[in-house]
């Protein structure tokens, strides 16, 4: 049988191919992150879960951001910018909640109950973020994507606020120490920010990961 060979356009087809597809499963799994985080958190009290799952509402948004770049549908790279900055600042508007509900739990001294599923959760969430981020770099590579190389940046931030989750849960949870839960949501705060500043400033994170 012989060897067929594949043009440079096909391969990035391929490969344009493969970043819909992770970038639709990415969705999907956001979506799951955002319906279980704010109902797992409205239901304990739990302003860091809460965070987390609009979070994931704001991330769903920036990853269709990303599979309509690579839809290459006209003027797609026009209006991404428009696209970005909205993104950012629903970011910020998420800090500003997150700092009020926490600072309001931490002087009020409202205790969250604890969640033993928020912890599942957002250990299946920490496990889950990386192999995308890991799968986003690889093709990201392929295409020489800083679009895609930024989707995964969000990926890996996903997880940073997942370790901080389950941190907070964790201590309350094995503790019983109520401020866990808000001093968690703060924790939260500095990288939503960052990530909502450039959002407005409609940056793509460049940084180059290994795959």
């Amino acid at each position: 049988m012989g060897i067929v060979a594949l043009t440079a356009a096909e391969v990035r087809a391929a490969h344009t191919k493969a970043g819909r597809k992770i970038e639709y499963i990415t969705i999907v799994w956001t979506s799951l992150e955002a319906v279980i985080g704010i109902i797992t958190g409205l239901l304990a009290g739990s302003v860091a879960l809460i965070g987390f799952g609009i979070d994931s509402v704001i991330e769903i948004a920036s990853s269709s951001v990303l599979l309509w770049r690579l839809s290459d549908r006209p003027r797609a790279e026009d209006r991404e910018m428009m696209a970005h900055r909205l993104v950012g600042a629903g970011f910020l508007a998420l800090a500003a909640y997150i700092s009020f509900d926490a600072i309001l739990d931490l002087t009020t001294r409202r205790t969250a109950s604890v969640s033993y599923f928020g912890i599942v959760y957002a250990a299946a969430c920490l496990i889950v973020m990386p192999l995308l981020a890991r799968a986003k770099r690889r093709v990201a590579a392929h295409l020489a994507s800083d679009a895609l190389h930024a989707d995964s940046h969000q990926s890996d931030i996903c997880a940073y606020l997942s370790v901080i989750l389950l941190v907070g849960l964790a201590l309350n949870a094995l503790f019983g120490w109520w401020w866990a839960d808000p001093v968690a949501a703060l924790c939260m705060v500095p990288i939503v920010l960052k990530e909502g500043y450039s959002g407005l400033r409609g940056e793509t994170c460049s940084r180059y990961h290994p795959a």
